[in-house]
């Protein structure tokens, strides 16, 4: 009889083992947690992707004549700054080390803008074949980057509600040590209208 009991004992305490663990999620944060470093993985692809076209786009503005030196050196020290800045999937569970890549990206971002708004005042370099080819691929590259951090932006999402959620939550902080992890926001310059000027 004491031999039944125990092995019933054994056998409802396994059952019960068996769907507190299906039920806890910890299946489910391993995806998400997946699916936010996949995510991750474009947005650095993209980011790199335009890193390697500036230099091009640098060669190809140097060679218009009386061009503004000061222009390139703010793209070329915005490059540098931004791919100097170590980037892997660590950067997403560190808050810190994320703002300082999103900030290096925003520096470049502003670089190239004002770099292209100064081009205006060159109709030889805005009639260049190599130019425009690289004004396009940049112009694309901006939007992949604009897609790439909506996706992960919404991974994040996903990823955070599921680990601040109960009963996921318990698995996240107890089982795995996840954390809520950080994600892009606007700069605080685009919260302001532009002022139009006539």
């Amino acid at each position: 009889m004491r031999s039944f009991s125990k092995s019933y004992y054994v056998y409802v305490s396994t059952i019960l083992l068996l769907l507190a663990t299906t039920g806890c999620g910890y299946n489910q944060l391993q995806g998400l947690d997946e699916e936010v470093k996949g995510a991750w993985a474009e947005v650095q692809n993209q980011y790199q992707r335009r890193a390697d076209l500036v230099p091009n786009l640098v060669a190809t503005v140097k060679g218009a004549a009386k061009f503004e030196q000061d222009t390139l050196q703010q793209v070329i020290q915005a490059r540098a700054a931004a791919t100097s800045v170590k980037v892997d999937t660590s950067v997403v569970d560190n808050p810190e080390a994320f703002k300082k890549f999103e900030q290096a990206q925003n520096q470049l971002s502003g670089a190239l803008s004002r770099l292209l708004v100064v081009v205006e005042k060159y109709p030889d370099l805005k009639a260049n074949q190599n130019f425009q080819s690289l004004q396009a691929q940049l112009e694309g590259t901006e939007n992949r980057i604009a897609v790439a951090r909506k996706r992960y932006i919404e991974h994040v999402a996903e990823y955070n509600k599921a680990v601040r959620y109960f009963p996921t939550n318990l698995t996240a902080k107890w089982l795995l040590g996840l954390q809520v992890r950080p994600t892009f926001a606007a700069e605080e310059s685009s919260q302001k209208p532009p002022e139009v000027k006539f």
